[in-house]
């Protein structure tokens, strides 16, 4: 490769017909990985696409049982996240909801954003920070939400103090090559896939964030970011290049 030479990074939108096919095939596998793994096949969890994002139900006895199936199910090609409802040790998660309006991503999210709405529980300004205990949330959703703040990062720290050790937060925003990312006037910031990279490297005083998954479909960035302590290694070089440049 010449020196001085910068890959370029374009990524083919799928049609809808695509997407249909893809996430059955995607789900027929999981299904496959799930009955013939045998860290996986005793396991009470099932497994759908919609979207290229994995949504997992059932019940795991503890949090590395969780773990195990989320990093299994994020090493099929063509996974963009993995998402959950799985309830570990007969507890259903917490999750929030943040900038949900009236959409939230699963039915009995905890919905919080600046002006109500049918699915908002906590009406607060998300500028301000967030109005929930230290260690209290499963899982967190930030879904386009993070481009309309000028400080996302101050967001980022408090979805990490709010989210229990082992806690993922969940984002999508804009790709910022894709149309999407500058037809709203109130998109403030844009995002790659390095974005999330950076986010990663950020020195923290609660802990890094380590990448569970990110992806790109050539319109949305995808990440899921696990809440990890001060006194955790940072994210290891080989486990980064799956996912960034």
């Amino acid at each position: 490769m010449p020196t001085g030479y910068r890959r370029q990074v374009f990524y083919a939108e799928f049609s809808s017909t695509r997407h249909r096919l893809h996430d059955g095939y995607l789900t027929a596998t999981a299904a496959d990985l799930l009955a013939a793994d045998p860290r996986l096949r005793d396991l009470d969890v099932e497994v759908r696409f919609d979207g290229g994002v994995a949504h997992l139900t059932g019940d795991v006895a503890d949090l590395d049982q969780l773990r195990r199936v989320r990093v299994a199910i994020g090493r099929l090609a063509g996974v963009h996240g993995v998402w959950d409802r799985v309830r570990v040790g007969g507890r259903d998660p917490v999750i929030l909801d943040i900038g949900c309006g009236d959409c939230p991503q699963y039915p009995g999210n905890i919905g919080l954003d600046q002006r109500p709405g049918k699915a908002v529980a906590v009406v607060a300004d998300l500028r301000n920070g967030l109005p929930v205990r230290d260690d209290s949330v499963d899982q967190i959703f930030a879904v386009h939400v993070l481009e309309h703040l000028t400080d996302y990062l101050r967001l980022v720290d408090e979805c990490h103090r709010v989210l229990r050790p082992g806690g993922v937060l969940h984002v999508l925003s804009p790709w910022w090559r894709h149309v999407n990312a500058v037809a709203d006037p109130t998109h403030l910031r844009f995002f790659d896939l390095q974005t999330i990279k950076g986010i990663c490297q950020q020195p923290a005083p609660a802990g890094r964030w380590h990448p569970q998954h990110a992806s790109c479909d050539g319109a949305t960035v995808f990440a899921d970011l696990v809440a990890g302590q001060p006194t955790d290694p940072t994210p290891d070089a080989s486990h980064l290049a799956r996912f960034f440049d």
